[in-house]
């Protein structure tokens, strides 16, 4: 018999809200380590880009498609993640990719008004029957930037997107009857938490002008009956091999000792 991950209650507020809170999903352990090894990734680093935000600030990430054999992946293709989503989506999931939002102290940017969906729907995704899974690496506070939602506007369906900067963001004109009609959440996070969030909840950040770093870990998932009717930048329906939890401790802990024997060359 399956074990329900969320209560009833939480489902009903993922349908309701858009998105739902798990505090403490990954360990101190866990969530150090992730932290330490993004820091010190030197592939992760050369394959970070930036998203000017229109606002005088930017944005830095890393976007990986790929599961791969280090903590990403480990987390990633986790049961801990991986079969929340498929109970608050209701089927299998696949991964659709993986992102490291590096929100640096006094220069991070913000990001605009925005759905997932918004991007997702032009890659042949006929439904917007996907969600995000962002892990706090660093505690996420309004000071430093953490994410910002709309609740409950993901029941507004798909919106109209344009460029804001070098970013893509929502309708401003929409945006602003939303403002007006849903409530806004300040997302503050403690590291190892996390929020699940559909893919069309409006959702932004500003920037950060603190002293204290703001990353986050963001897996994207798909669902099998939502395969993309063509080829894009991130992948079709593939099966998704699920790993243990305790993979990301084991894994991650062998990525950490290779990482500071290659920086010992």
């Amino acid at each position: 018999m399956v074990t329900s991950l969320f209560s009833s209650e939480e489902i009903d507020r993922f349908q309701r809200d858009g998105f739902v809170v798990v505090e403490s999903l990954f360990s101190e352990e866990e969530v150090a380590l992730l932290g330490q090894i993004g820091r010190a990734d030197l592939a992760m680093q050369q394959a970070t880009f930036s998203r000017a935000d229109g606002e005088g600030g930017a944005v830095k990430l890393s976007v990986e498609n790929e599961v791969g054999e280090d903590i990403y992946g480990a987390i990633a293709a986790g049961h801990r993640v991986v079969d929340r989503m498929e109970e608050l989506l209701g089927d299998e999931v696949y991964h659709y990719h993986h992102k490291m939002i590096q929100k640096e102290a006094k220069v991070g940017g913000a990001w605009a008004w925005h759905q997932d969906y918004g991007y997702w729907y032009n890659n042949g995704c006929l439904f917007p029957d996907m969600a995000s899974c962002m892990i706090a690496v660093d505690r996420a506070t309004q000071e430093n930037g953490c994410l910002q939602v709309l609740k409950g506007s993901h029941l507004m369906g798909r919106m109209n997107h344009g460029k804001v900067g070098d970013q893509t963001g929502a309708d401003p004109e929409r945006v602003a009857a939303a403002c007006e009609r849903f409530e806004l959440v300040y997302c503050t996070l403690e590291p190892g938490s996390a929020i699940f969030f559909h893919s069309n909840l409006l959702h932004r950040s500003d920037q950060n002008k603190s002293d204290h770093p703001r990353w986050g870990f963001i897996c994207c998932y798909n669902t099998k009956h939502n395969d993309p009717y063509k080829e894009s930048r991130h992948p079709q329906y593939t099966p998704l091999t699920k790993r243990d939890d305790a993979d990301v401790l084991k894994i991650g802990h062998a990525q950490w000792e290779q990482i500071q024997a290659d920086s010992s060359l």
